[in-house]
């Protein structure tokens, strides 16, 4: 599927929204700016099975089974085409059960059910939160672990999406490494024109890896604590310009709110941008002091969704209803696979130094 091309342009300083391509990004960017984006790949995070007496349901990984233990969401019987909101509760489950995985529908022309790999994993975890964030257990080994997952997993489905999802339609055009449960889906756009167009700008480009997680859970408890902890690595060559770009006051323009909570968490933390893997837990929102980042590229989002909300660490709520009201009416993609919004720095001294 092609990506979205259309973009909001929010400038935060005189408080006025635009419309631009996506082409334009480069020529709304500054020579010296340092563009960081998410290179996580998608992983395919639905697993449908069983509970032990047959109860159907759906566990959606929250973080790809490099180590044995890997939290998950869980959901009732119903398919992609019912809201996230509406989808049915799962059964209870409690701790030693085993759910069992690993007869997977391929939704194509054919409409063929195949039989694969069966796995079964044991929840040793049930969230006081919520009952439906537990925490699974594999057997296999890692490498078994990931065949396992790709043999009977699949995307995250969207009920605004009318086809199923194959997984490369949910990758951005430099996903490297299997870390997200949904797409970072700031990147989606970046074709390979733009970044080749940012280059000849002169704008530098670098990476981080962030495990974005999933964008709703069907819960009114896990949703409003949305975005939950995620894993994160942050190379030592990305920490390095990054604290090198703030030295000289140049803007650090994140690629995705992945991106925001990566950085500004570290620096929280230590003081400054540090290599290496850690969680984030920083939450964004109005009170959020930001660090690191001066601008964002990001998807549009309507108010109710969790992403709206970060926006207000970069927006304040008055610009914010006026970008969702001009998108509204010029019928932006929203949601995950939507089209994109550029929140610019904001003018103050220290940038323009």
């Amino acid at each position: 599927m092609s990506a979205p091309s259309r973009m909001l342009v929010v400038d935060p300083s005189r408080r006025t929204v635009v419309e631009r391509d996506i082409e334009a990004l480069p020529s709304l960017l500054l020579p010296s700016d340092l563009l960081v984006v998410n290179d996580a790949a998608t992983f395919p995070a639905s697993l449908r099975g069983v509970t032990r007496v047959g109860a159907p349901v759906e566990a959606r990984l929250l973080e790809a089974p490099y180590a044995r233990r890997t939290r998950a969401v869980l959901f009732g019987d119903g398919d992609h085409r019912t809201p996230t909101e509406h989808r049915a509760a799962p059964p209870l489950v409690r701790v030693g059960e085993r759910l069992r995985f690993g007869r997977a529908r391929i939704e194509n022309e054919l409409d063929v059910e195949l039989d694969v790999e069966r796995v079964e994993l044991e929840v040793v975890e049930v969230s006081t939160l919520s009952p439906r964030l537990v925490t699974l257990e594999w057997s296999a080994q890692q490498a078994a672990r990931f065949r396992a997952l790709y043999a009977i997993g699949r995307p995250v489905q969207y009920s605004h999406d009318p086809a199923p999802l194959a997984l490369y339609d949910v990758q951005t055009p430099y996903a490297r490494r299997p870390f997200a449960a949904e797409v970072p889906s700031a990147g989606r756009p970046l074709r390979w024109s733009v970044p080749r167009a940012l280059a000849a700008r002169g704008v530098e480009v670098v990476s981080l890896t962030h495990a974005a997680g999933l964008s709703a859970t069907g819960d009114a408890a896990l949703d409003a604590a949305l975005p939950l902890p995620e894993h994160t690595f942050i190379p030592e060559a990305t920490a390095t310009r990054v604290r090198a770009a703030r030295a000289r006051g140049r803007r650090v323009i994140a690629v995705g709110t992945s991106v925001v909570r990566s950085l500004e968490d570290s620096a929280a933390r230590h003081g400054r941008v540090v290599a290496g893997p850690a969680i984030t837990r920083l939450v964004l929102d109005g009170s959020t002091t930001l660090r690191v980042t001066s601008g964002l590229l990001t998807g549009v989002h309507a108010p109710e969704e969790s992403h709206f909300r970060l926006l207000r660490a970069f927006v304040d709520e008055e610009t914010l209803a006026a970008s969702f009201a001009l998108a509204s009416a010029r019928g932006y993609a929203l949601h995950e696979r939507g089209e994109s919004c550029l929140v610019l720095p904001r003018v103050s001294s220290a940038l323009a130094a």
